[in-house]
């Protein structure tokens, strides 16, 4: 039986240095950080997109949309993009350190595309139109449903009780 090395490890690893996410989410297990980052991601950046495409609508100065050869690039592209590089990572990459990161870019993502959900529904751009609110009312749902089973499953361990740290 070969003798574990724990001496010699390469110093572009940073396995020895703890997590940025334990710092800011104490307690959370690593098995649920990957979920509450993707709530955290999505809520906020439906928020902040909502609050851009308000500014690029009242014309704000230096702000306007996202564009290559004259047509407008909706967000729920950047937000397809990012879930299929999520997707991608996650079939190659498991610590829990990736998981962190790929909840908060799934996220992240998933917001860019849930945002411009009325749009998909109907193939015309009604993101200020009555029609729009779908997006909105879908949005504060997935945001209310994901923050409710986080906090009632909580206090839950995988195969009941015991594995997990926490």
């Amino acid at each position: 039986m070969k003798p574990s090395r724990t001496s010699g490890r390469s110093p572009s690893r940073r396995t020895d240095r703890p997590s940025p996410w334990l710092r800011l989410l104490p307690g959370i297990s690593p098995e649920r950080r990957g979920f509450v980052l993707a709530w955290w991601g999505f809520a906020v950046t439906f928020g902040g997109m909502r609050l851009l495409t308000w500014l690029i609508h009242i014309d704000v100065a230096g702000v306007g949309d996202v564009q290559a050869g004259g047509i407008h690039l909706h967000h729920y592209v950047w937000g397809i993009l990012l879930l299929a590089a999520v997707g991608a990572a996650g079939l190659v990459e498991r610590s829990a350190r990736a998981r962190a990161w790929m909840g908060l870019a799934y996220g992240v993502g998933l917001a860019l595309v849930v945002d411009e959900a009325a749009l998909l529904i109907s193939l015309e751009d009604v993101y200020w139109d009555t029609e729009g609110g779908v997006s909105i009312a879908l949005a504060i749902a997935l945001i209310a449903v994901a923050g409710s089973v986080l906090a009632v499953t909580r206090g839950r361990r995988a195969g009941g009780g015991g594995g997990g740290g926490g």
